[in-house]
């Protein structure tokens, strides 16, 4: 069922509205959100949510609960391929959780919080942006980490990230459900303004093995591919690797690599002289699980995230 969470007037005859489909079947009371669209260039979460409601509405019998879909939290910001929410210079992500009294922009944040919050467990789906690629990982405050954790190794993907609580904004969806005691955990994958469906698929197949943990799901669940494995974060630590020179970063290997220590995981070329300005290689061993996706890069540009286990 097609519902309304927020209707709103706007200048010159346009209309702000935010919609969700709720599919309820069986006698279970449980009820799992999923929510993308926050950021109008995130488009990874469009292909989840269409094969999510497609399954469910042609297995009725298998659900036993209630899953609530919400494809554009930032319809006007996927409408116009923007960010944040256009005219407003805003980041949806930065204003949780609202104001009932404040502006249009905190009151709709609001006003999702109150439709979001009580449920089971919501699925807060994101992409990269247009410059970086990511593995299929879920972020997780560190806060949360004990209650998070568990929940998020159903999922099936390649990265639990487990962030200290000082790099996590409060102003969050995330962090603001998770404060209201409504359990929600970060997916982010893929790259901006792009559908990746291999990892549309890996995250649904995902979902289905969490509905079926939280006794949701009765059907069939997808196996993961021969000899994956989730890292969980908690057992190292994640290096960042800059740009030491500006030009055309070339990749050399695909996210979600393992990699040995000296390898090199991409160089920094520069097309006019054809020279290659860095060898970007790492010094130790462990798991790329960021990569740059846009080619031109300046000096202090990210170019991978990597994790290395203690014993690395």
């Amino acid at each position: 069922m097609i519902k309304t969470v927020i209707s709103t007037e706007l200048p010159v005859d346009e209309h702000l509205l935010i919609r969700k489909n709720s599919i309820s079947s069986g006698s279970g009371k449980k009820r799992i959100c999923i929510v993308t669209g926050t950021h109008g260039d995130e488009l990874e979460g469009q292909y989840i949510c269409y094969r999510i409601g497609s399954i469910l509405q042609e297995h009725p019998e298998c659900l036993d609960g209630t899953v609530e879909i919400y494809p554009a939290l930032n319809p006007l910001g996927i409408d116009s391929i923007t960010r944040g929410i256009p005219n407003f210079d805003l980041d949806m992500n930065r204003i949780f959780p609202g104001d009932p009294r404040g502006s249009m922009a905190e009151n709709t944040a609001y006003n999702i919080i109150e439709d979001l919050k009580g449920a089971d467990l919501v699925l807060d789906i994101h992409s990269s942006n247009i410059f970086l690629y990511e593995v299929p990982q879920v972020r997780i405050n560190q806060l949360t980490a004990e209650k998070l954790v568990p929940l998020a190794k159903y999922l099936n993907l390649d990265f639990l990230w487990v962030h200290e609580a000082a790099t996590v904004l409060e102003a969050t969806l995330a962090y603001s459900l998770n404060a209201l005691d409504t359990p929600t955990l970060v997916v982010e994958m893929g790259v901006g303004m792009r559908i990746t469906k291999s990892y549309g698929d890996q995250l649904v197949g995902g979902i289905l093995n969490l509905m079926r943990h939280l006794g949701v799901w009765k059907g069939d669940v997808p196996e993961p591919p021969a000899g994956h494995r989730t890292i969980l974060s908690t057992r190292g630590s994640v290096e960042f690797i800059n740009a030491s020179a500006s030009g055309v970063f070339i990749p050399l290997i695909r996210q979600s690599n393992e990699v040995e220590a000296g390898q090199s995981i991409g160089r920094i070329v520069d097309p006019l002289r054809g020279v290659v300005l860095q060898e970007v290689a790492v010094d130790k061993p462990g798991f790329v699980f960021t990569i740059r996706a846009y080619p031109v890069v300046y000096e202090g540009s990210l170019l991978a995230r990597v994790y290395r286990e203690d014993n690395a």
